[in-house]
C-alpha cells in the first residue's frame, strides 16, 4: 500500500542543453523552450491534483527557476523551498563547456557514454586554467555551503554524486517525507538519477541506461520505509516522453560528417 508519494523533476531545458554542451556547475537560466517545459509540467501536475508541502532544489538557477514556474502554474507559489548544493548537477570537471557530439567525434561515442552515464568513472578534473573555473569557484553561492570551498568537487562520478547527496536525503528530505509532507525535488539529470539508483536499488550496470528528459515529472510511490512499491513512472504523454528520452540519448552521438 502506498504510504508516500515523491515527485522528482529534471529542470527544464537550459541554453547549454540546447547547444549540447556539458553545463554542470556553470549557472545557466532556462531557454525559452525550457520555460515552456516547466510551465507544461506545472499545468500537468495541477491537473493530476498534486498539492506540495515542500520543494527542494539545487543552488543552480535552472533548478530553482523550474521550481518557481511549476509552482506558479499550480497556484502554489507560497510552498516553502529549500536549496542545497548537494542536489547540484554532477561536476563534469574538464569537460564543462564542451560539445558532446564533437567529443564523440574526437574520443568515440563509447568514451563519451562512459563519461556521461557510467557509475564510477569521473571525467578529468577541472583546473584553474579552465575558462569556467573562476566563474564557478568565485561564485558567492559556494561560500554558503555546508563544506568549505576547498572541499567542493573538481570532478565527479555518479557514485560521488550519490555520496554527497545521501546525507542531505537522509537528514533533510527523508524525515520530511516521513512526516507526511508531499515533496517535489526539482534538480538535475544526474542528481535525480543518483537518487533513483539509491531508492530503487538500480545496479551499477543498469544505471547507464536510465535517461531522464528535461521538464518531465517522475513519480515514485513509497512504503513506510521509503522503499519503492514499483518502478518510477514518467507523468505525461508517453509517446512524447519516449521521443524526449531518445533526444537526450542521442546527444552523445557523433554528428555525421557532411560529404563534400
Amino acid at each position: 500500500m502506498t504510504k508516500y508519494k515523491l515527485v522528482l523533476l529534471r529542470h527544464g531545458e537550459g541554453a547549454w542543453n540546447k547547444e549540447n554542451r556539458f553545463c554542470s556547475w556553470v549557472d545557466q537560466k532556462l531557454s525559452n523552450d525550457g520555460i515552456k517545459e516547466a510551465q507544461r509540467c506545472g499545468k500537468h501536475l495541477k491537473t493530476l491534483g498534486f498539492q506540495f508541502d515542500l520543494v527542494f532544489t539545487s543552488i543552480l538557477s535552472r533548478s530553482i527557476q523550474t521550481a518557481w514556474l511549476v509552482l506558479e502554474e499550480m497556484g502554489q507559489e507560497w510552498v516553502p523551498t529549500q536549496s542545497s548544493w548537494r542536489l547540484n548537477e554532477r561536476h563534469y570537471g574538464a569537460l564543462i563547456g564542451l560539445n558532446r557530439a564533437e567529443m564523440a567525434l574526437n574520443h568515440g561515442e563509447e568514451q563519451v557514454k562512459i563519461w556521461r552515464r557510467s557509475y564510477d568513472v569521473a571525467p578529468p578534473p577541472i583546473t584553474e586554467s579552465h575558462p569556467y573555473y573562476k566563474e564557478i569557484y568565485n561564485d558567492r553561492r559556494y561560500k554558503c555551503c555546508d563544506v568549505s570551498q576547498d572541499k567542493l568537487p573538481k570532478s565527479e562520478s555518479l557514485k560521488e554524486v550519490l555520496e554527497r547527496l545521501l546525507p542531505y536525503w537522509n537528514e533533510k528530505i527523508a524525515p520530511e517525507l516521513k512526516s507526511g509532507k508531499m515533496i517535489l525535488i526539482s534538480a538535475h539529470g544526474n542528481s535525480t538519477r543518483a537518487l533513483l539508483k539509491h531508492l530503487e536499488g538500480i545496479s551499477d550496470e543498469e544505471i547507464v541506461n536510465v535517461t531522464l528528459p528535461t521538464g518531465v515529472p517522475v513519480l515514485l510511490e513509497l512504503d513506510e520505509n521509503l522503499h519503492p512499491l514499483g518502478r518510477h513512472q514518467f507523468l505525461g504523454d508517453q509517446e512524447a516522453i519516449q521521443a524526449a528520452i531518445k533526444k537526450v540519448e542521442d546527444q552523445g552521438k557523433a554528428l555525421p560528417v557532411e560529404k563534400k
